[in-house]
């Protein structure tokens, strides 16, 4: 391995983790309220909405939506996996368990994110979050069936936790293997984990609540 080599490993090293970090920071800057740190994970060209950008922008929505919907709320991250597009570009899946104090209930939420990462003069930021969501639902009130996203005072709703990835509603469309062994396809590059999952499928619209 010659030094070019050893120094691209190691930038892959440090960027890994400076990513990783961003997901926890995003975690405790929002559920403190500090609404500078968090904006300022962002890109400074962040795009909010359809014609808005900048860090003003998403700092004025996440007041607003933080201030008018929830009292409180705590974002447990667990796994991340991040993968490469070039050595300032790369993209990660972060699940994230949630609750939510709002009104009356204890909303408890399990969801993840897709993101997009970009490096910009050294520094790694989210390029943009993807929320998708598999259930919120008052602690009391265990979310079996259909509909599964159900904030109080409003009505039920999908939720786009399984539309990144077509693998799911393919397993429940094929029969059940009944005899033999089923085919196996070779594994996805090491490198393209979740770009092989998706299978280029478009990204879901999200419900903006």
């Amino acid at each position: 391995m010659n030094q070019n080599e050893l120094l691209a490993r190691l930038d892959r090293l440090e960027s890994t983790e400076a990513i990783r970090q961003l997901a926890g920071k995003y975690s405790l800057s929002l559920d403190m309220r500090d609404l500078d740190a968090h904006v300022g994970l962002f890109a400074p060209d962040i795009r909010v909405g359809r014609e808005q950008t900048g860090r003003a922008y998403l700092k004025s929505w996440v007041d607003d939506t933080l201030r008018h919907q929830f009292t409180g709320t705590s974002h447990h991250v667990g796994q991340h996996i991040i993968e490469f597009i070039d050595p300032d570009h790369a993209i990660g899946v972060v699940y994230s368990k949630n609750e939510h104090e709002t009104g009356a209930e204890w909303v408890l939420m399990q969801m993840l994110y897709w993101d997009d990462y970009e490096r910009i003069d050294g520094r790694w930021y989210f390029r943009r979050r993807l929320p998708c969501y598999w259930y919120a639902s008052d602690i009391n009130k265990a979310p079996i069936g259909d509909m599964k996203m159900r904030w109080p005072g409003q009505a039920p709703y999908h939720g786009t936790f399984h539309n990144l990835f077509p693998s799911w509603k393919e397993f429940w469309a094929n029969a059940e293997q009944k005899e033999g062994l089923p085919e196996v396809s070779e594994p996805l590059p090491l490198d393209g984990f979740l770009q092989g999952m998706r299978r280029g499928t478009p990204a879901p619209k999200i419900r903006v609540r």
